[in-house]
């Protein structure tokens, strides 16, 4: 984490308010006025919205030293455009946005650094529904499965990148906003040609490079092709 980052992270547990979330609760709702900007001490948590056809779009998944909320500031109203669920018990530190508003009004430097953040998470949102809605169903899986490996990847010794995150096939389909039988389907295929395979709802990628042919993936900057 550069140092910048740092800055911001240090309003939050300075000034925030210190909060602990029971896996299964909602921290916040698709559509009520958002009024706080939280950061991610320990946890995880899911943020998703509901598509025009009523399926749930996981957007993505956060661990430590994440900060969800609706990022932009200086707005009179804002409402949330997504929502938040606990997947493990998770610890926060909430600040109302008034208030981040205000400390970042008086450290000018560490509001540039916000927006640059900002920014990257804007990118990485668009990114995302970019390849959702150009690759199909496959790519959809395939660029979920990569931006998993960037985020939770860890490598093995023998080249295979092991997702340190485990989910089943049904918070997989929301990912690529599919059908969990579809997922069943081509997460199989993927495994009887030895691309991945799969253990009580951890993946190890064997051929990532497979993944990243199949969908002409443009190699973006890693703190781009994140899920979190």
């Amino acid at each position: 984490m550069d140092n910048m980052f740092e800055k911001i992270k240090d309003l939050f547990q300075k000034h925030g308010v210190f909060i602990k979330v029971n896996k299964g609760n909602k921290i916040f709702l698709e559509g009520e006025r958002a009024k706080e900007i939280y950061y991610i001490k320990s946890g995880v948590i899911s943020i998703s919205q509901e598509t025009e056809t009523g399926k749930e779009l996981t957007i993505r998944i956060c661990g430590p030293d994440s900060i969800i909320g609706e990022g932009s500031l200086f707005c009179n109203l804002v409402y949330n455009s997504m929502t938040a669920k606990v997947l493990e018990p998770s610890t926060l530190y909430v600040l109302s946005r008034k208030s981040l508003e205000h400390l970042l009004e008086e450290q000018p430097t560490v509001m540039v650094e916000y927006m640059k953040w900002l920014q990257t998470e804007n990118l990485k949102h668009q990114s995302r529904l970019r390849d959702l809605v150009l690759n199909g169903k496959k790519g959809a899986l395939f660029s979920t499965l990569i931006r998993l490996s960037n985020t939770y990847g860890k490598s093995l010794e023998n080249g295979s990148i092991y997702i340190d995150f485990q989910l089943t096939n049904t918070e997989i389909a929301n990912l690529c906003a599919t059908s969990r039988e579809m997922i069943n389907r081509m997460l199989n295929d993927l495994k009887k040609h030895d691309i991945v395979t799969f253990d009580k709802g951890f993946i190890t990628i064997h051929d990532l490079q497979f993944l990243k042919n199949e969908i002409a993936c443009e190699n973006c900057p890693l703190q781009i092709c994140r899920i979190d």
